[in-house]
């Protein structure tokens, strides 16, 4: 069948995927400072402070956070800087923009995290305390062996309203589908739900040794009218329930602009809708599409459906989800993974965790295993980055920070932590000799950071630390980082 030879770019794509195992425009914005680049929040004397400023080690000397993988912030700015436009401030999170790099951690040996930290001095034109300096802080997990995966049940919950039908969004996804089917293996299964007005199940759970059923209902999705998300999620966990194999990989994935109208428009509600489907066994993958779109509800969903969101807009793109990102998706490595960092009064002045706004959790409840944390899959890396004002006379033997990771055994449940310290004589190279995967996280933090403070003009700095260390390292994705930034300058 013609259909089943559609997209060759994406050939094989997803079922590596499944073998490895992961709005509106802005106006113009305010003006940066003059060297440059955007500077560094203000230090301030009298923290803790709001989100974005600095907390004072003697007054909160811990910083908790659920983890969070996901990468759609940064697409979806890419996307609109392509189409000449910026993100509205709110619409950036730069947790998202620096986990959308690779990291290059080493993996452990067995199962859980292994903690990677590092750090320097910031660039000599920073406008910051000459006492201040960047932490690194990295999660990696260990690689699946593709030959081992277990078979897999994905639910695709697919929007079929008006706005889908846009070239780059439904047809992506029915492309996606049948190159899909064309590759899983037979004892994989697939079902699928769409929705609009109403949701209604295209196919059941159906082995993909039935490959031309499954071709046939890709085929028979059409757009329609209006968007209600919350029907098409709440069909599409209950599909899920009635297919669920024990043993197995179990996902619910959601295709859509996110552009909800009908029903419930808001994350908890909808997830209210499909917990008691879900009881931490049928993870969630949002996969965002379209140059409008609805970025914060699909967030909000993938990380309290225990998953993840990431964004598509062209073959590429589509390529680098499907082969490195969606692997970490579909298998789980750890459950409700929280980080810690406990920074030394006696060494550390202040600190600021660059992102993570909406991933805080009360150091209290850092060992309470009833509040969420967050999913990482298999061969999967988080990063956090931290800018620390060091005390005066801080030596450099001294400790700086103690990180901790805490999460659960996907299988059994139980509690697992490890840790790592920091010393002072760890974050004082120079940002010149730093690894170059440090300074790819700066520039994509920072520029993150300047997009949100509504303050994206002269950031020709950051491009330029990009182009670095793109150099460096011969990475393509990082070398577009510094094209996305140049761009974005001229919007400005």
């Amino acid at each position: 069948m013609v259909h089943r030879r559609r997209m060759a770019l994406l050939s094989g794509v997803l079922l590596a995927a499944l073998s490895v195992t992961a709005c509106s425009a802005g106006g113009p914005t305010g003006r940066s400072s003059d060297a440059g680049r955007p500077a560094p929040a203000p230090y301030r004397e009298d923290g803790p402070t709001a989100a974005g400023g600095d907390t004072q080690t003697q007054r909160d000397a811990q910083s908790t956070f659920g983890v969070d993988v996901d990468t759609a912030s940064y697409g979806y700015t890419r996307r609109l800087v392509r189409d000449g436009r910026l993100p509205r401030p709110a619409e950036v999170r730069p947790e998202e923009f620096v986990n959308s790099f690779r990291q290059d951690y080493p993996e452990p040996t067995g199962d859980g995290f292994a903690i990677h930290t590092d750090g320097s001095r910031l660039p000599r034109d920073a406008e910051a305390p000459g006492e201040t300096r960047l932490l690194r802080v990295g999660l990696q997990t260990r690689s699946e062996d593709p030959r081992s995966r277990s078979d897999a049940a994905l639910t695709f919950v697919v929007d079929v309203s008006g706005s889908m039908g846009e070239p780059g969004r439904l047809d992506l996804v029915q492309d996606a589908l049948h190159t899909l089917v064309d590759q899983l293996r037979p004892t994989d299964s697939i079902a699928i739900v769409e929705f609009s007005d109403e949701a209604r199940v295209v196919r059941e759970m159906t082995r993909v040794s039935d490959a031309r059923a499954l071709h046939d209902a890709v085929d028979a999705l059409h757009t329609r009218s209006s968007t209600n998300l919350e029907a098409g999620l709440t069909l599409g966990y209950r599909v899920a329930r009635d297919g669920f194999r024990a043993g197995g990989t179990n996902r619910v994935i959601v295709l859509s602009d996110g552009l909800a109208n009908v029903g419930s428009t808001d994350a908890e509600p909808i997830l209210r809708r499909v917990r008691a489907e879900a009881e931490k066994q049928i993870a969630m993958l949002g996969v965002g599409v379209g140059s409008e779109y609805g970025d914060q509800l699909m967030e909000q969903l993938a990380d309290r459906g225990d998953g993840f969101a990431v964004y598509v807009s062209d073959l590429g793109q589509a390529r680098k989800v499907f082969v490195e990102q969606l692997p970490a998706t579909l298998t789980v490595r750890a459950l409700d993974a929280k980080v810690q960092v406990t920074f030394e009064k006696d060494t550390v002045r202040s600190y600021r965790l660059v992102g993570y706004d909406n991933r805080a959790i009360a150091d209290e409840d850092f060992r309470d295993d009833r509040v969420d944390g967050g999913e990482v899959g298999p061969g999967h890396s988080v990063t956090a980055l931290y800018e620390v004002r060091l005390a005066d006379g801080a030596k450099a033997s001294a400790r700086a920070a103690r990180v901790q990771v805490r999460w659960a055994d996907p299988r059994t449940r139980e509690p697992a932590e490890t840790y790592a310290s920091v010393s002072v004589a760890d974050l004082d190279r120079d940002f010149a000799e730093a690894s170059a995967r440090l300074r790819t996280c700066y520039a994509a933090a920072w520029f993150a950071q300047a997009l949100r403070e509504d303050r994206p003009a002269h950031l020709d700095g950051l491009a330029t630390i990009a182009d670095r260390a793109a150099a460096d390292t011969d990475d393509g994705d990082v070398r577009e980082l510094g094209r996305v930034i140049r761009a974005a300058d001229e919007l400005s």
